[in-house]
């Protein structure tokens, strides 16, 4: 989805996203029940716990400076291709819920994305990406994450005027 404005070499090299310490496990990505069955397929050991309707992969305990890589990453890359959860296909970019209103903001872990100017990010959004990441989450509501203090908010979602 984001291949217009990010490059997915950079991302296939820095993987940093498919990546979490004990402190941002809640960002893992929310998982389709086929999806899941295609992790499991190639990693049996791999566990997941249900989510508001979807999936995330299931975190052991971590220590300080431990960090667990998602399941479907592999040497080469995401063994999901372009099948990855719409999570993946956003990222940097995320839904999350800000004062009762759902609000696209951006990750700053994505150097590649967040040394743009806002406004080229907020552009992009207007270029149809808004509307898709609006619309999946109304289908899809378990991808809205709470607001997580630091992350710019780039687009509130527009509300019909009474």
């Amino acid at each position: 989805m984001l291949k217009k404005i990010l490059d997915s070499k950079s991302c296939a090299e820095c993987r940093l996203c498919c990546k979490f310490d004990r402190y941002d496990a809640w960002e893992t990505p929310v998982f389709t029940a086929e999806i899941c069955e295609r992790i499991r397929s190639a990693k049996p050991e791999t566990e997941f716990v249900t989510k508001d309707g979807g999936f995330i992969f299931k975190v052991k305990e971590l220590d300080e400076d431990e960090l667990f890589s998602c399941p479907a990453l592999t040497e080469t890359g995401c063994m999901l291709g372009d099948d990855k959860p719409f999570d993946c296909r956003i990222w940097p970019y995320r839904i999350m819920e800000v004062g009762g209103r759902r609000a696209i903001t951006i990750a700053s872990i994505c150097d590649e994305l967040y040394n743009r100017p806002l406004s080229q990010l907020a552009g992009f959004l207007k270029e149809g990406l808004a509307d898709a990441i609006f619309s999946y989450a109304d289908a899809h509501p378990e991808i809205v994450k709470p607001y997580y203090e630091g992350y710019p908010v780039l687009m509130f979602e527009k509300q019909e005027l009474l």
